[in-house]
């Protein structure tokens, strides 16, 4: 039995109980995928990153407590955090690579936010899917898919809050998950996540997500730099910048839990 290192921190937030909480391990070396998926599972987080270092950048994994997913904004932010504050404090870009999504970047601005440099996501246009919207409970005026989610868009913030998924019915959808978006009344455009393919009903704070939602949004509002609020019970605050096929997400992290684990 060895003692790991491990951190939890609540991204997309300025103070503890708000945002997303991801969990982050910075390890020597790989472990065994099935010990990963258990301390996933353990935590009980919708992501817990893994990272080791290698040359100039850091390999990066992200599993929720059922699977590893092949991208994940708001546990790259807490693992970019936790490194700018014990081994890479006079670091201002951090690089990583997911053997998944490929090259990811991490940079820390002068108010103390990061911004997440990510490629991506083109969105297509698709028929309605009947059962995702008897799963939902509400049509949308428009439904697209991405490399591993449908979002629906909607009229109004108002829907977008008032949305109370089947999750039963859902989970039978052939999808990672489904972003729900509309305009926003005082942010550019508000979202929600729901994943329960992936063994997390609603994300408080999805980064992913937001490289599907900047593009969109960006065409339709025809502006590059968009504000956005995911609506979820927690929350959490994001500023999108859509640069060629990159997606620069920005927000604030923050330290909730250090401590170690058995293993």
């Amino acid at each position: 039995m060895r003692k790991q290192k491990i951190y939890q921190v609540d991204a997309f937030a300025s103070k503890v109980f708000q945002g997303n909480p991801a969990a982050v391990c910075i390890l020597d070396a790989w472990l065994p995928d099935s010990l990963m998926q258990n301390i996933a599972m353990e935590n009980n987080l919708s992501e817990t990153a893994f990272l080791v270092k290698s040359g100039a950048h850091y390999e990066i994994r992200w599993f929720t407590p059922g699977v590893e997913v092949d991208l994940c904004g708001h546990a790259t932010l807490a693992s970019a955090f936790v490194l700018f504050n014990t081994l890479e404090k006079n670091t201002e870009r951090l690089a990583f690579h997911s053997p998944r999504s490929g090259d990811l970047f991490v940079a820390r601005e002068s108010d103390g936010s990061l911004t997440l440099d990510f490629p991506s996501d083109s969105m297509q246009l698709i028929d309605a899917i009947p059962g995702l919207n008897e799963a939902m409970g509400l049509h949308p005026k428009a439904s697209l898919k991405g490399k591993t989610d449908i979002m629906l868009v909607y009229e109004t913030q108002q829907e977008i809050e008032s949305l109370d998924p089947n999750y039963f019915l859902l989970k039978e959808q052939d999808v990672r998950g489904v972003i729900a978006t509309a305009h926003g009344d005082e942010v550019d455009f508000v979202s929600r996540f729901f994943a329960p393919q992936s063994g997390v009903n609603e994300y408080p704070v999805t980064g992913s997500a937001h490289t599907s939602l900047t593009p969109y949004w960006s065409d339709i509002l025809g502006k590059k730099e968009l504000s956005a609020r995911q609506i979820s019970q927690r929350g959490g605050s994001l500023l999108c910048r859509l640069d060629g096929d990159r997606v620069h997400i920005s927000g604030h992290a923050v330290l909730y839990m250090e401590g170690e684990i058995y293993i």
